[in-house]
Parts: C-alpha cells; sequence; structure tokens
C-alpha cells in the first residue's frame, strides 16, 4: 500500500506545487540569503526543489528495488550537474536538492567543498536538515542549509565575493523549481 501511496504521490505532484508549497515571498527569502551569502565567500550555492522525482527514477526504485535514498542520491547528482554547480571556478558550488514528494534533503559539493569535511559530517549536516523537511518546513530547512554552507564557504574559500562559473557567469541565486 505504502509503494502505491508513493507512486501517486509522485505522479501528482509537478513544479506547480513546489512553488505553492514555498511561496512567492519564501522564494524572495531565500534568493536573498544566498545572495548575502556569496558576498563572503567565493563559493556558488544552488538551492533546487523538485516536486517529484521523474518516471525513470520511480522505475529504478519500484521495479529494480533499488533502495529510496539512494535513488534520490543519484537525482540530486544529476541535477548538480544539469545546474551547472560543478562549473565553478574553484570547484566550490553546492547543490542543495529539496525532493517534496518525499520531505527529503540531499547535499551535493564540488571536490573543493567536499573536502572540507568528512562524508559522516556532510550526512550528520543533512540528518540536522531532516527534521523541518519531514515537518513540512521547507523554507527552514533550505534557510537552515545556506546558514551552514555560508559557516563552511567563509572557512575555507574566504572572499570578496563569488566569482561564478568559469565561463563568466554565476549560477542563479534564486531557487531553481522542477
Amino acid at each position: 500500500m505504502e509503494t502505491l501511496r508513493r507512486l501517486l504521490r509522485h505522479l501528482w505532484l509537478d513544479a506547480d506545487d513546489a512553488r505553492r508549497a514555498l511561496g512567492e515571498a519564501a522564494l524572495d527569502r531565500l534568493e536573498a540569503r544566498v545572495r548575502s551569502s556569496e558576498t563572503g565567500h567565493t563559493g556558488q550555492i544552488c538551492l533546487c526543489v523538485e516536486a517529484s522525482l521523474p518516471p525513470s527514477y520511480l522505475w529504478r526504485h519500484l521495479a529494480r528495488r533499488e533502495a529510496l535514498a539512494s535513488v534520490i542520491r543519484d537525482r540530486a547528482i544529476t541535477l548538480f550537474g544539469k545546474q551547472r554547480v560543478w562549473d565553478t571556478e574553484d570547484n566550490n558550488g553546492v547543490l542543495v536538492y529539496l525532493l517534496l514528494a518525499e520531505h527529503r534533503i540531499e547535499i551535493v559539493a564540488d571536490r573543493a567543498l567536499a573536502r572540507q569535511l568528512e562524508p559522516a559530517a556532510w550526512q550528520a549536516l543533512v540528518d540536522r536538515l531532516a527534521t523541518p523537511c519531514r515537518e513540512a518546513r521547507f523554507e527552514d530547512a533550505l534557510a537552515a542549509a545556506v546558514d551552514c554552507l555560508d559557516q563552511l564557504l567563509r572557512a575555507a574559500f574566504r572572499g570578496a565575493g563569488a566569482t561564478g562559473l568559469a565561463s563568466g557567469g554565476g549560477l542563479s541565486d534564486r531557487p531553481v523549481l522542477r
């Protein structure tokens, strides 16, 4: 029964649900928080909120019996690439991925940033953000993620503003809704 409920939840939700879950005012506040953070370090923070997994990812989980956590992590890594977070000049971009259908959050950090913490510390950060996600306090979870990442980026990559992408532009500060 839980499998059917999960499937229906993923098939039902879309990008409009992501917009409704946060609202324009929350998106504005999160955008301002990311922008403010990036004035004090050379890193790039990308917030990505997806309402539900694409059918191919659901299929991997349901038909192939892959663990849901693994499938969600793979989706976050895919979006890390699609959003070009990997393309920061100092390899210090980070994607915060929120999957609304599962109330789950993942963090994918580029090489230089990933080396700043042990894998267990990265997992502890994700675990700390899990409670507000489970309680559907999505803005709180994303804001806390930005604040934690801001501290880490300032300690490791202090600088006068973000350097942006290697091609010269920066990642959008506005959360990406999918």
